[in-house]
């Protein structure tokens, strides 16, 4: 009795690692419903593992590395309120359902808080979600989750503050002030690009369980000072094995305009591919420093860039002509083989698109920093 006990315990241990170890890469092993909006007891431990564990404050937060390896805090509602100066201090971001106030650590340390708003069981769990996740991940590439407060149905999450805009702003808004913003050089754009590339690749393949980050678009990659992309926004994130997603006013559709995978759209099926496609659409907005989307047009990017996307000797046509003024031989050369990746990560069938791990193995062979 003794050695069949053994025995059975020996083959249960060896199906779940066989679970854990499992990779989907097709349809037939997409799970029916998604382990990131479920609330596990599991789950809960870990959480509240973390919770009680903490030790930090944050009184003297004086270098960034002690930031990016520290435990997330929880604060008190009073202590949220405080760090906003009651909600009075500047608003450095909106988004459909949260604002972001700037905040104020003591020794003049500056974060962004951002405020879960509406008073709803759908965005409650969306914050809930949000948050799951974002403990789940530490990253360079990865705007760090400083702390947050659970005592609210409004749910707050505090950011490490990072004041040198969007990827979107550089891109796009380069000539709205008298003085014209610093260009991004084509050595930026590749190092951004090849950065943001580590920060997927991480989601993907390094967190247990994986992470679909669903929503990944130029405006949701912030810059520090020296140029160093920090991805943003894990409102549309979901974690564990690809899960079907039901549309319904229940689970919003995830993504926006121009970075939405259309099989996706089809389908209702997340899964890593999804972000796939939307880091070929970066890489689009990179070399011709068009907007992934034009509302007063209605017209993609994916649309307008169609000739480079079918043959990439054509990039030089497209290029964005604040580039084209200095680009050599070496630059093109580049923009096409970043053109052909792009091209590959926006197939329509979604398992010939490669990994993060196959682009970034491309890039480091082909690209210069």
């Amino acid at each position: 009795m003794a050695c069949l006990t053994f025995l059975n315990f020996k083959r249960r241990s060896k199906r779940v690692e066989d679970f854990q170890d499992h990779q989907p890469g097709t349809p037939s092993s997409i799970c029916s419903t998604s382990s990131f909006g479920s609330s596990s007891s599991q789950s809960e431990k870990m959480m509240n593992h973390k919770i009680n564990n903490n030790k930090m404050f944050f009184n003297n937060p004086a270098a960034g590395s002690l930031i990016a390896s520290s435990v997330p805090r929880r604060f008190t509602w009073e202590e949220i309120e405080g760090l906003t100066m009651n909600f009075s201090s500047r608003v450095v971001g909106e988004g459909g359902f949260s604002t972001i106030y700037l905040s104020h650590f003591s020794d003049s340390i500056l974060g962004a808080l951002k405020i879960h708003g509406g008073n709803s069981e759908r965005l409650n769990r969306m914050f809930k979600q949000e948050l799951e996740v974002l403990l789940h991940i530490r990253h360079h590439n990865i705007v760090s989750l400083l702390g947050y407060c659970d005592e609210k149905e409004e749910g707050a999450l505090v950011f490490e503050y990072i004041p040198n805009g969007t990827l979107y702003d550089k891109l796009h808004h380069g000539n709205d002030n008298e003085c014209e913003k610093e260009l991004l050089s084509w050595k930026s754009r590749m190092s951004i690009a090849f950065q943001l590339a580590q920060a997927i690749e991480y989601l993907h393949e390094e967190c247990k369980p994986q992470i679909i980050h669903g929503d990944i678009k130029s405006s949701n990659i912030l810059l520090d000072d020296q140029l160093n992309p920090k991805l943003c926004d894990f409102g549309f994130s979901k974690m564990g094995f690809s899960s079907t997603v039901i549309k319904s006013s229940m689970n919003p559709i995830m993504g926006s305009p121009g970075y939405m995978d259309p099989l996706y759209l089809r389908t209702g099926i997340a899964s890593k591919k999804n972000d796939v496609y939307s880091f070929g659409v970066i890489i689009l907005e990179l070399i011709t420093g068009i907007g992934a989307f034009c509302s007063e047009k209605e017209q993609l990017l994916t649309s307008v860039a169609g000739p480079i996307i079918r043959d990439a000797n054509k990039v030089a046509e497209m290029m964005d002509p604040r580039l084209s003024v200095v680009a050599g031989d070496l630059v093109q050369e580049e923009a096409k083989i970043m053109a052909t990746i792009s091209a590959q990560c926006l197939r329509q069938q979604s398992s010939l698109r490669p990994s993060m791990s196959e682009i970034l193995h491309t890039m480091r062979d082909k690209i210069s920093f």
